[in-house]
């Protein structure tokens, strides 16, 4: 929306409707901005083109990774730690590091639910419904355990194929000089010691 919308003056109760049809269609974060000219119609836009517009609603933008409860999935995490094996703080941390505990979270490369598991992955993993906090943490941690166990239980190396892929481990024999992969590693770790220590 580039052009402003003009109100005449109307009725308060008709004013409310026009703002309320406005909000419907703007952009899903902008501001909106209003001033009234020298014969008393208002005008409402997004994309303000002189300095008479002053803003009328200011966009609240969305808070990131707030509001999320951090142990709501504990019992599914202890769980899955307890049958395969894990530490409870490690697959936490995995978690916290891939989705910020969003069960609905999707990455750009289409890694889907708490543990970011890829599609052609579900199978392996027996995952059915990758959105389903329960079945997502039990796959995701089967394979966490199944890179451990490759690695003869070094963390940062099985963190590293979690997030590379194991071939490019071995490929690079330790973690493979990708910045995103090293970045992680460490997001992880630190996350893995703040929870041990919590």
């Amino acid at each position: 929306m580039r052009e402003s919308i003009p109100f005449r003056r109307v009725k308060p109760c008709c004013l409310w409707l026009a703002l309320g049809l406005l909000l419907l269609v703007r952009p899903a974060i902008a501001d909106i901005y209003m001033y009234v000219d020298r014969n008393g119609v208002m005008h409402f836009t997004n994309a303000p083109t002189s300095s008479d517009y002053k803003v009328y609603i200011r966009e609240r933008p969305k808070r990131k990774g707030r509001g999320m409860d951090s142990n709501r999935f504990d019992r599914f995490i202890d769980e899955a730690a307890t049958l395969h094996g894990l530490d409870f703080p490690l697959l936490k941390a995995v978690i916290r590091a891939e989705s910020a505990f969003d069960p609905k979270a999707v990455s750009k490369k289409g890694a889907m639910g708490l543990m970011q598991i890829m599609p052609e992955n579900l199978d392996a993993f027996r995952v059915y419904d990758p959105f389903d906090p329960w079945q997502n943490i039990m796959g995701g941690a089967r394979y966490l355990k199944s890179l451990l166990q490759r690695f003869d239980g070094q963390v940062p190396l099985a963190l590293a194929a979690y997030n590379a892929g194991p071939q490019r481990v071995d490929a690079y024999q330790g973690i493979p000089p990708i910045r995103e992969t090293e970045e992680y590693v460490k997001k992880v770790m630190r996350f893995f010691q703040l929870y041990k220590n919590g």
